[in-house]
């Protein structure tokens, strides 16, 4: 309803810098944060939300993440990173529905909602499917239809991506778009520079995936001399924003090639999943912008970025040794900052932002007693403290229950599995 109000009385704020403000009423109208005041008795809205025990911040952004991928949640398990792309996902992949991808989409979207994901980064095929889930649960999508430079029909799809973009980019303010190569060893030779230049054209950021394993560089060196980075720089690809996926095995001479607009999304429980290895990035991250992404469940297991944040923290300080690095308070900044890799001026506890927030409970068995509710919230939460999410002063999660039908949901996906497996694996155009 236009200028509904809706205030959240007395909360305690945890804003962008890792700040606590205690006793605040935050006044939302329109899907903006209108006001931030001092608690007063006489203030009033259309819904008033009582927040004296919660604690108010803005919403979780997801940087890098297959989200119809939850259709494969547990599919490949206990298998080296070569198996699990050749042998179990890009095979199952190659006889996806639309079906798949949408309800897929949908329960991804539904797991991020419930831990207080408010935009998030795809990265896929099937967009028409990605973008319908996105437009009907109200969080916010930047979508980047994957494109693979090494299959017969790359002229036309990238023609198809193109076209796709250009009508739907003003769709609405919760969809935007990045152009989207698959990566420099599944887009070679003259592919990556073709898809910059299409990108340039459309004014549009670059999201891909770089150096995630040790073979990927060293395969790239032995076929060009060259880093994945070095050859994304050659074709151009830096010439635009880019969000790199992963980046792990990011090397010192690489660090020349990023820009000031240059995001890594950092997905570390995939990576130790798959035995992916120590990489470069623990050596470089104090000079790189960079925030939280999950990559697909298919890898690993969950949505949720503040999962991710903890794993990056606990491996920091267990690689380097030294338990007073990887603070809470540096961690907490990152998982924020990742919003500013997107475009829809989300992330930021302040008036005239969007009203894109997350209110969390931390009085709840698993997180209480707490000490400092930033600590809480990385080292000891789950979706059970996320009691509302709220995208555009929109609840897309309400008093602990998600706003989608979440029956409906279980019931068409438990159909899709069965019907996955009867149908089996088919042949992948590409290989890992």
């Amino acid at each position: 309803m236009k200028n509904q109000t809706i205030l959240l009385k007395d909360a305690s704020l945890l804003n962008e810098n890792a700040e606590c403000i205690r006793h605040r009423d935050v006044f939302i109208r329109d899907g903006i944060i209108e006001k931030i005041t001092e608690t007063s008795p006489k203030s009033s809205a259309d819904e008033v939300i009582s927040c004296s025990r919660y604690y108010v911040s803005p919403g979780l952004a997801n940087l890098h993440v297959h989200t119809a991928m939850n259709i494969f949640k547990g599919i490949a398990e206990d298998v080296t990173a070569d198996a699990w792309f050749n042998e179990m996902i890009w095979p199952y992949e190659s006889k996806m529905t639309d079906e798949d991808v949408y309800w897929g989409t949908l329960m991804g979207i539904g797991e991020m909602i419930n831990n207080g994901v408010t935009a998030f980064a795809d990265h896929y095929f099937g967009e028409e499917q990605v973008l319908k889930a996105v437009k009907e649960t109200g969080i916010r999508g930047d979508l980047a239809p994957t494109i693979f430079g090494v299959t017969p029909d790359f002229p036309e799809r990238l023609a198809q991506v193109t076209e796709f973009i250009k009508n739907h980019r003003k769709d609405s303010d919760r969809v935007a778009f990045h152009m989207g190569p698959h990566a420099n060893y599944t887009c070679p030779g003259e592919t990556l520079g073709q898809i910059a230049d299409a990108a340039k054209a459309l004014d549009l950021p670059i999201h891909l995936h770089v150096s995630e394993e040790e073979a990927q560089v060293i395969q790239a060196r032995q076929e060009t001399g060259l880093t994945p980075f070095e050859l994304l720089h050659r074709a151009g690809i830096f010439d635009t924003k880019v969000l790199v996926a992963h980046g792990l095995w990011v090397e010192e001479g690489d660090l020349k090639f990023l820009k000031e607009d240059t995001w890594f999304a950092f997905c570390p429980k995939t990576y130790m999943k798959l035995a992916s290895g120590r990489g470069g990035f623990f050596d470089y991250y104090k000079q790189l912008n960079y925030g939280f992404g999950t990559d697909g469940a298919a890898s690993s297991n969950t949505l949720n970025p503040v999962e991710q944040a903890r794993i990056f923290g606990l491996v920091g300080k267990f690689q380097g040794g030294n338990a007073a690095e990887f603070t809470a308070e540096e961690i907490w900044k990152h998982l924020m900052a990742g919003h500013q890799a997107l475009s829809f001026g989300t992330g930021r506890m302040e008036e005239k932002a969007p009203a894109d927030l997350v209110i969390w409970d931390l009085h709840q068995p698993d997180t209480f007693p707490f000490y400092n509710p930033i600590s809480s919230i990385l080292y000891s939460s789950n979706c059970q403290n996320v009691k509302y999410t709220m995208v555009g002063g929109e609840f897309l999660k309400y008093d602990g229950k998600l706003k989608m039908d979440v029956e409906s949901l279980i019931k068409e996906t438990t159909r899709l599995q069965k019907a996955l497996l009867v149908r089996g694996k088919g042949k992948a155009e590409v290989s890992y």
